[in-house]
């Protein structure tokens, strides 16, 4: 049997932890060749520290170790007898928010780090609020350094109580909380004697334990389609399924022409198979020759995606120029390409108060905001809370070619 992946990122302002936190997650669960351990030995020695910096092991671009910050993705693979880890460390800076969207936008699971003697910041507050919209399933709270205030319980449950609060005005499934030192390796892998208080396991006994099977849509058959496979045999649609599952003689609707058929065969990369289901990347060999190119999609006949032009988004705003509404941008969606026309602004959030503000007229650069969007080929989409891959958007500038913004469809209504 094999085992799972868990994708899980980490979150939170700067200075928080979070680099150190994942080297010592990989250091103390013996995930570190002896040659890692040694360069970051060495490159702890020439910065002048008098033990070895594990942020360093997550930290490798030459301005990160500079400046002592993350500032791009970084990820690292590591795995247990019970499940295997993607990591996906992610700058704190408000500058490199995009990042983190980036890294947090396909994790199953997200670390949010609060330092013990700063308490809950705007910053916390503001991943949370992504991840929240983001649709990622399950949050721990790190409450870190807790050395820094020996390791009082006091100090944990008040940060604790601030957090939860927050979190309860947003769209959080499963909200868990541990107190770490990731310095000391307190609570990271093995359970700290300095804090028996706690009642919860250790931080990797979370990450091995989260249930994430059933976070997955495996109702709602979505394939979009990638590339076209042409062999002797035939013609094979190869993609990542998006949503459902499929098997050899299911019937299928074939999007945008509606026609219907039926499914001969479905091929992993290691040969075919009885059944696949998401996130599965197959190839599919369908009973007709019908005329199927990338951006089309394959779904249950009776269970379609919405086929639309108009879409309600909220958006993370990652373009140094603001957003005005009536500006064209290109928008990416599953495997489907198509120029987009932006509407009027319905509201923007404010990351503290999650007040909307129904008189604002522009996003500027890591603000979130509701907006309406129409596209010149229709798409086949669900909500984001039905679906994180059909149901979310990039929005890339023209002139640049650089991604501006992430938008998670909230429902069908278009521009004004």
């Amino acid at each position: 049997m094999t085992m799972d992946i868990l994708r899980f990122a980490t979150a939170g302002s700067v200075d928080d932890g979070k680099s150190t936190l994942v080297g010592r997650l990989l250091y103390d669960s013996k995930s570190i060749f002896e040659d890692q351990l040694d360069a970051v030995e060495r490159a702890s020695v020439a910065r002048g520290g008098d033990r070895v910096d594990l942020a360093l092991l997550t930290d490798g671009l030459r301005a990160e170790r500079e400046q002592g910050i993350t500032i791009d993705v970084a990820y690292r693979y590591f795995a247990t007898p019970q499940r295997k880890f993607i990591i996906a460390d992610t700058p704190g800076h408000l500058q490199y928010t995009r990042n983190m969207v980036t890294g947090a936008s396909t994790a199953d699971l997200a670390i949010v780090l609060v330092d013990a003697t700063k308490g809950v910041l705007e910053q916390s507050r503001r991943h949370a609020l992504l991840l929240s919209l983001l649709g990622v399933p399950h949050i721990v709270v790190c409450v870190n350094k807790m050395d820094l205030v020996g390791y009082s319980r006091e100090v944990f449950e008040r940060i604790k109580q601030e957090f939860t609060a927050f979190a309860a005005k947003l769209t959080v499934k499963d909200l868990t909380f541990v107190p770490v030192s990731a310095l000391n390796g307190d609570n990271v892998v093995t359970r700290s004697a300095e804090m028996g208080w706690h009642e919860g396991g250790s931080l990797l006994h979370l990450l091995e334990t989260a249930h994430i099977a059933s976070d997955r849509n495996l109702v709602d058959l979505r394939f979009p389609v990638q590339y076209v496979i042409r062999s002797g045999e035939g013609r094979g649609y190869a993609g990542q399924i998006a949503g459902g599952t499929v098997r050899p003689g299911d019937e299928v609707t074939h999007l945008p022409s509606g026609l219907t058929t039926r499914v001969t065969a479905v091929e992993a990369p290691g040969g075919p198979v009885d059944e696949a289901f998401a996130p599965m990347s197959v190839s599919i060999r369908l009973a007709d020759d019908l005329d199927i190119s990338r951006g089309d999609m394959l779904c249950r006949p009776r269970n379609v995606p919405a086929v639309t032009q108009d879409l309600d988004l909220m958006v993370c705003w990652m373009g140094d120029r603001p957003m005005s509404p009536r500006t064209t941008l290109t928008v990416k969606h599953t495997t489907r390409t198509a120029r987009a026309l932006v509407g009027d602004l319905r509201y923007r959030l404010d990351i503290d108060t999650l007040h909307r503000d129904p008189d604002a007229t522009r996003l500027h650069r890591n603000e979130i905001g509701r907006v309406g969007l129409r596209v010149t080929t229709p798409l086949f989409c669900d909500p984001y809370t039905r679906n994180r891959l059909t149901g979310g958007v990039i929005l890339i500038d023209d002139a640049t070619n650089s991604t501006v913004a992430a938008g998670m469809i909230t429902g069908f209504a278009g521009i004004d």
